[in-house]
């Protein structure tokens, strides 16, 4: 969510009964100005919490030209002193997916460690080797980032549009979806790189707009039933979480370009949903 709303950002979300304290959200008001000025953003997302044992991480995301991929990530404990994170790559991941396991424990030093078996052919004979793998927390930390962003980040659609260039950028002209818009699960589009979008046929692409329609729409989602959308105050706002990562929620103002989104949880994937639906 925009660190420019953040207050009225954070009190549309807060309907889970998770949000921040008062001394947080002072601190978050002035700390994220100085971030964006010092590592001259052009927007400064506050991007949530993850609770950890000894610590809890505050994160913030800070926007360059491209509102999709030219991102930086940051975390702090005291939403005042931020720290960059590393960029997530597919060696991290897959390191992480191995050693990681339980709760973060809310130190960026701190090494989870896997053992595994691997076999190789030495002389004609199979030998088996015990490798140790370490990562540490804030390893973790960046990838488990980058997997929310991946999997269950939400715009509107018509809110971003893509460039001849093909950089991603803000549509100053959307106004929101209608109220009758804002209550359908197919007008929320996954703020990534589609996977969908490329298998669909010509005759299934004939009614979009390349422009706005570059994205894969939440309704697509398998398993069904992933997402929960319900209309609150009085149908004034549209508020959409996600059941695979308990603690993602998105708000968006109907007939405002108002809209965002915040996680605040515990860091770990619901793998149990399958067997919930």
């Amino acid at each position: 969510m925009d660190s420019n709303a953040l207050l009225y950002s954070l009190d549309l979300t807060a309907g889970n009964g998770i949000t921040l304290s008062s001394e947080h959200k002072a601190a978050l008001q002035t700390s994220l100005v100085i971030l964006k000025r010092n590592y001259k953003f052009k927007r400064v997302l506050f991007w949530g919490k993850i609770l950890g044992i000894k610590g809890d991480y505050f994160i913030a995301q800070g926007v360059a030209e491209d509102e999709m991929s030219d991102k930086k990530t940051l975390y702090s404990f005291n939403c005042m002193d931020w720290q960059l994170l590393p960029p997530a790559t597919e060696e991290m991941l897959a390191e992480v997916s191995k050693a990681a396991k339980g709760r973060f424990v809310g130190d960026p030093s701190h090494e989870y460690e896997h053992a595994e078996t691997l076999r190789r052919e030495e002389e004609d004979e199979a030998v088996e080797e015990e490798v140790t793998v370490k990562v540490s927390e804030e390893k973790r930390l960046a990838a488990t980032v980058f997997t929310i962003d991946t999997e269950v980040s939400v715009v509107p659609r018509g809110a971003y549009i893509k460039t001849p260039h093909g950089t991603v950028q803000n549509n100053r002209s959307f106004e929101g979806l209608s109220v009758t818009e804002a209550s359908k699960l197919r007008n929320y589009l996954h703020f990534t790189e589609p996977k969908n979008l490329k298998k669909k046929s010509l005759l299934e692409m004939a009614d979009l707009n390349p422009c706005i329609d570059f994205l894969d729409p939440l309704s697509e989602d398998i398993p069904k039933g992933s997402w929960s959308l319900q209309m609150e105050r009085g149908g004034s706002v549209c508020v959409i979480r996600s059941l695979l990562w308990l603690g993602l929620t998105f708000f968006h103002v109907p007939m405002s370009p108002q809209h965002g989104y915040v996680y605040m949880g515990d860091g770990l994937k619901n793998l149990d949903l399958p067997f919930m639906l």
